[in-house]
């Protein structure tokens, strides 16, 4: 995995030094590109402080125009910069109008209280009368330069959306969201040395895991690690946290797939079917023949 790193100044520091923030940039340009083709609808990631990394080139043509004009890119970075200050909501997309009246949509990865980036779509118009709304927009357009015919033609070629496709495209990118901070496909350099340990058993569980190899990866020393295993585990061991994951994960395949208890085991990287048996017995306290009856719906 790639990542190019982005310099994040002034908007939040810890112990008084700036945070470089670490984007996987092929993976997100390629998801951001296939959402484009799937809805048409564009979205984009913005660093922390509201800055365009330049993930996605397909704007509407009404954006391109405006933005060409140093002018009018000026105010496009203002306005992105003034989205991002003005946050109010509770973690998920706030809907706002740009600059221009132009319908777009915002929300913090991976949390409000200290954002690593922006997660934005748009631009797009609602679904009433496109007449009207570029009326709204046209008092706006007083700086422009240019032929504001060229614009008028170019608003409308903005796609409208209903309210039940926002609602949709909403849900669809909040799950984007959860994959992307997943994947760790945005990264903080300052990252703990506990939130990277964290991170990386969610994400590897599955496969066969030491200590030296931990601690190969994650360039961290091993008395360390386990020192942060007993932290993160609240006095447990490495192994535990590892067994803890494969059971919790054990659990969910359990209750909705159909699968033996053998295949479930070899899913969550548990090769030996007794062996499985009993540290699921070990941590859940019943075996997973016996969880999957209680746990699923009667007929």
């Amino acid at each position: 995995m790639r990542f190019a790193v982005r310099q994040s100044a002034g908007i939040f520091e810890r112990g008084g030094r700036q945070l470089n923030t670490l984007f996987d940039e092929t993976r997100l340009r390629r998801l951001i590109a296939n959402l484009d083709t799937l809805t048409g609808v564009p979205a984009n990631i913005l660093d922390v402080t509201g800055r365009d990394i330049q993930l996605f080139s397909g704007h509407p043509p009404f954006c391109r125009i405006i933005n060409a004009s140093p002018e009018g890119h000026a105010r496009c970075v203002a306005c992105d910069a003034w989205k991002v200050n003005s946050y109010t909501g509770d973690g998920g997309f706030q809907y706002y109008r740009c600059h221009l009246g132009v319908c777009e949509a915002l929300m913090p990865l991976y949390s409000k209280e200290e954002p690593l980036a922006w997660l934005v779509f748009g631009c797009y118009l609602d679904d009433s009368p496109v007449e009207a709304q570029w009326e709204n927009t046209r008092p706006l357009l007083d700086w422009w330069p240019g032929d504001v015919e060229e614009l008028r033609r170019a608003f409308f070629q903005f796609r409208q959306c209903s309210g039940e496709e926002l609602r949709a495209y909403s849900e669809t990118l909040e799950a984007l969201a959860a994959y992307i901070r997943l994947e760790g496909l945005i990264q903080s350099a300052e990252q703990s040395d506990l939130e990277r340990l964290e991170r990386y058993l969610d994400q590897h569980y599955m496969e066969k895991l030491s200590l030296a190899q931990l601690s190969r990866q994650l360039h961290i020393g091993r008395t360390k690690l386990c020192a942060l295993a007993k932290e993160l585990s609240g006095g447990h061991t490495l192994s535990w946290l590892i067994a803890q994951r494969r059971i919790d994960a054990a659990k969910r395949l359990l209750i909705q797939s159909s699968l033996p208890v053998s295949a479930v085991a070899e899913a969550v990287g548990i090769s030996d079917y007794n062996y499985f048996s009993k540290v699921f017995r070990s941590v859940a306290g019943t075996t997973p023949s016996q969880y999957r009856k209680s746990a699923r719906p009667a007929p």
